[in-house]
């Protein structure tokens, strides 16, 4: 049976859950309002191996699903939601409701010290980790989609790999999602196998899940 918090965040994020078989474009308002980040997400789409709900602004509906009925849906996703020079990147999705229980290495605090990425400002706050002299070696933050559900991002420093950092912050940042009542979820490129690595190691399980969406490039 499928978890609850799960449940209600795909519902809540994409406008409809569960997916029944084969793709359905839904409509969300949440296509037209700031992301996480601030920025748009027009095109968001999660697959269970058996269907998609692709969720999309409710004046884009028609054009997707007659986009839908023909080859070359990612390719042309983009156009069909307005934003043509954007992109459309494929994922894996990932989800779990037990971390490995590897021990916590960061800490939470505000992305504000120096030398940290840029990326990591986006958040309001990131779980980190410094050497002896206060260098940055690696840090997870928390998007927060919804009340329901929170994808982990995470990156390392590259002289900082290969120690086990990356899936060491993953599993605590997910154990804090789940202590907040919500659903971690963990998103990565198919290719990237170093990704795929760290969610496997962290209790993120490959379950045969997919999303994709339109992105600023």
């Amino acid at each position: 049976m499928l978890d609850r918090r799960l449940y209600l965040h795909l519902a809540t994020w994409l406008g409809q859950w569960p997916a029944g078989t084969g793709l359905h474009v839904v409509r969300s308002h949440r296509r037209v309002l700031p992301a996480w980040d601030g920025r748009l997400r027009p095109a968001i789409a999660v697959g269970d191996g058996r269907g998609t709900v692709l969720s999309v602004a409710p004046r884009h509906v028609p054009a997707v699903r007659a986009l839908a009925g023909r080859s070359g849906l990612i390719a042309g996703l983009p156009a069909a939601v307005d934003h043509p020079d954007w992109v459309c990147h494929t994922d894996v999705f990932r989800w779990t409701l037990a971390p490995a229980p590897l021990p916590d290495v960061g800490e939470w605090t505000a992305p504000t010290g120096p030398g940290l990425p840029r990326w990591l400002r986006l958040f309001r706050e990131v779980l980190l980790v410094r050497d002896a002299d206060g260098r940055y070696l690696a840090a997870a933050a928390i998007k927060r989609h919804d009340a329901h559900g929170r994808e982990l991002a995470v990156g390392t420093a590259p002289d900082a790999r290969g120690r086990g950092l990356a899936r060491r912050l993953v599993a605590q940042a997910a154990r804090r999602v789940l202590a907040e009542g919500a659903v971690p979820t963990y998103r990565h490129d198919p290719a990237n196998v170093a990704s795929a690595r760290v969610a496997e190691a962290a209790g993120f399980a490959d379950r045969g899940w997919r999303s994709y969406g339109v992105y600023p490039p």
